[in-house]
């Protein structure tokens, strides 16, 4: 140790200060008046100072460097793409009723098909015209909220909305709206009167052919008004099976008068609006030259390249059974088909829906081709922003798909069977060079044309290609056509007829052949159900068929406990679920699940043409997974007999279910079939409970509303 602080001592003697030696250094323009020994001497005394200058030197040098480098680089800059121009959205986030000093008001939708999502943008669309003192936002309902809490939370902060809501199936809400209802129609004895504060208004979107017509806006709007909120217009019906864009536009003007009283300023409520036109949507479009377009077009792959597989990201799946259900003498067609889905992360639960997307048949592609005049190998991508990155003009674009040929892109995305609407009428009518067909193309799409659409296109059917046909001079450019002219083309759904327990790597499908004469004499064919008649299975050949598919999930389900009793009534196609649920019960039975009593009420012609399923039917019943079949010939006797007609003969029967808590299921037509066995019901109900009218009805409803009664129907 004292060794140690002698060393200390010596070399704190020699040691040259800091100060001094950098003196020196500059005075003697980098040497010192030493000898080489001495300078050794000094600089190993001052390492530490040695360690920071020459730091110091290294840092200056690389600050040097760089602001030369930099300013070099500007000077010299190579080819850079112009980066894209970002125009600041009003944040979702934002719970401010106020934006940027303005009012805001939430225009949600609920929407499957794209409907009540174009008529949602596009009434903000013409707001934002009418109303400069306020902001507008469209909102998905289920990007709105990640959970119960928040759907609360932030509507609780909003004072003006605007819900655009479609209803399918038995009354279903829409996949993207079906947390949101879940939670607005069960919370609601929790919530009280807490929107109070709200102003509100809702356009219903359904089919009146359906028993619940517009039932989740009903609902909806209802509620709001029971728990304190403001309605600035009746709840609008639009109907499908009519026209629903005049149902739309009804509903809009009631709406303008109440929405003027609350975004226009006194001085300019009385100020005469400019008439507002649509603009109409247009792609901006790339053309590629064939040199650069790749190979092979974008496919489809085994996997999706997602974590999700959805509507959006649906998972390809090769045809691995297809077989015709009906026998060689019947005048129709059914068919079996069996997708693979083992490794491509698609899963399904019994009483489930598949969402299969199929392509346009070769004919209607080459129809389509004719009437666009346009050349089938054209490659091209379609964009919906400017060059510039910055967005079009207007915001009801749908999105892009991936840059293809003419042909593909009428193949997989155009749907040229459906009949136009108006808004498609005007498209058509802004692009044909004939002035007498755009007069009457805006004839048709107008006020004074109602009841001659209503006729010359919803009541013939009308297909989009028709229509074209008739109109030759109207060429839409293929970002109008796109955009504003041809639908996308959506994915059909069936009830898949499989249970997990019993094929877990297989989805099963039951699809009737969709072939019809329409009123114009045109012969339809169905997109997926003749492809699914002429799919290759890979039990044929190794080149399949294949399809891209998802499963949407439904609450169509068996009773959580398998002891309780069932009733299903499915005639023709409507059997395909309740054989997913005789392969869950036997797959239970052979497990020693006990099980519950159960009946299947079965229609069809004819029992040599088309008693799909027969013996597997037979075979549930010799096993026990099914009780009773009871099936009903509609072409074998003097007199047809429905599922009904059955359901009366066993009236008795059924009451006795319904009484002990069993469940009843149907699943097939909705405009026919359904309805009839609904009226049935209610006539059991009535009779053998002895009860009055309104009192069989209240039971009927609270068999609907206890999950008691359930229906798969379209």
């Amino acid at each position: 140790m004292s060794s140690s602080s002698s060393s200390s001592s010596s070399s704190d003697n020699s040691q040259v200060s800091a100060f001094d030696l950098i003196q020196a250094i500059i005075r003697g323009g980098g040497k010192i008046d030493n000898s080489n020994a001495e300078i050794a001497t000094i600089l190993l005394g001052n390492r530490e100072f040695v360690m920071i200058l020459t730091t110091s030197i290294a840092v200056l040098i690389g600050c040097v460097v760089v602001f030369v480098w930099r300013r070099s680089n500007k000077s010299n800059k190579g080819f850079e793409p112009p980066k894209p121009l970002i125009i600041k959205q009003a944040n979702d986030d934002d719970d401010d009723d106020v934006v940027d000093g303005k009012q805001k008001v939430t225009i949600f939708f609920g929407t499957q098909t794209g409907t009540a999502e174009g008529f949602a943008k596009a009434l903000a669309e013409e707001a934002k015209v009418r109303y400069d003192k306020a902001v507008f936002k469209v909102v998905d309902l289920d990007d709105y909220a990640a959970d119960d809490d928040e759907y609360e939370e932030k509507l609780k902060k909003e004072s003006l909305v605007l819900f655009f809501l479609a209803t399918y199936g038995d009354g279903e809400p829409t996949d993207n709206a079906a947390r949101f209802y879940k939670w607005f129609t069960e919370g609601k004895e929790e919530r009280g009167e807490c929107f109070q504060n709200l102003k509100f208004a809702v356009f219903g979107l359904g089919n009146r052919q359906y028993e619940h017509f517009n039932k989740v806006a009903k609902e909806v709007d209802d509620i709001f008004i029971e728990q304190g909120a403001k309605r600035l217009a009746p709840v609008g019906l639009g109907d499908d099976d009519q026209c629903i864009e005049d149902d739309f536009t009804a509903w809009r003007e009631q709406l303008w008068p109440e929405l003027d009283k609350l975004l226009r300023d006194e001085d300019d409520a009385t100020a005469v609006a400019t008439p507002y036109t649509a603009a109409i949507p247009e792609y901006r479009v790339v053309i590629y030259d064939l040199e650069d377009v790749p190979v092979e077009e974008q496919s489809w792959n085994n996997a999706n390249g997602h974590a999700v597989v959805d509507a959006h990201h649906p998972s390809r799946a090769n045809v691995a059974v297809r077989r015709e259900l009906h026998s060689s003498e019947s005048d129709r067609s059914c068919i079996h088909l069996e997708f693979d889905i083992a490794g491509t992360g698609v899963m399904y639960e019994t009483g489930d829906h598949v969402g299969v997307f199929c392509e346009n048949l070769p004919e209607i592609v080459e129809e389509g081709l004719k009437v666009l005049d346009l050349s089938p190998d054209t490659y091209f991508s379609i964009h919906t922003d400017r060059e510039d990155g910055s967005p079009r003009a207007g915001s009801s674009l749908p999105p892009a798909f991936p840059p293809c040929t003419v042909r593909t892109a009428l193949t997989r995305y155009a749907d040229l069977l459906s009949s136009p609407k108006k808004s498609t009428l005007l498209a058509l009518a802004a692009h044909a060079s004939d002035s007498t067909e755009a007069d009457r193309l805006r004839h048709l799409a107008s006020p004074a044309g109602k009841d001659e659409y209503a006729q010359w296109m919803v009541a013939s059917q009308r297909s989009l290609l028709e229509v074209m046909t008739e109109f030759p001079s109207a060429k839409p450019p293929l970002g109008v056509f796109f955009a504003a002219v041809a639908p996308r083309l959506q994915p059909r759904y069936y009830s898949i007829s499989s249970s997990p327990r019993m094929a877990p790597t297989r989805i099963h499908v039951t699809c009737a052949l969709v072939y019809e004469h329409m009123p114009t004499g045109r012969i339809h064919k169905g997109i997926c159900s003749t492809w699914m008649k002429n799919a290759v299975p890979m039990e044929q050949s190794d080149d399949c068929s294949w399809a891209p598919i998802y499963v949407r999930t439904s609450n169509f389900k068996l009773p959580a406990d398998s002891k309780v009793p069932i009733i299903m009534i499915g005639p023709g196609t409507g059997l395909a679920p309740f054989r997913g649920f005789l392969q869950e019960r036997l797959a239970l039975k052979e497990a020693g699940t006990e099980l519950g009593p159960s009946v299947l009420f079965f229609g069809c012609r004819n029992r040599r043409l088309d008693f799909i399923y027969e013996d597997e039917l037979n075979n549930f019943v010799e096993k026990g997974a099914l009780d009773e079949l009871v099936v009903a010939f509609s072409r074998e006797g003097p007199t047809k007999e429905y599922v009904q007609h059955k359901m009366a003969d066993k009236a008795s029967d059924i009451w006795n279910i319904l009484s002990n808590g069993g469940y009843i299921y149907v699943c097939g037509d909705a405009k026919g079939m359904a309805k009839d066995v609904h009226r049935t019901l209610h006539t059991i109900v009535q009779e053998q409970g002895s009860l009055t009218t309104s009192q069989a009805e209240s039971m009927v409803k609270n068999l609907s509303t206890e999950g008691r009664y359930l229906r798969d129907v379209w």
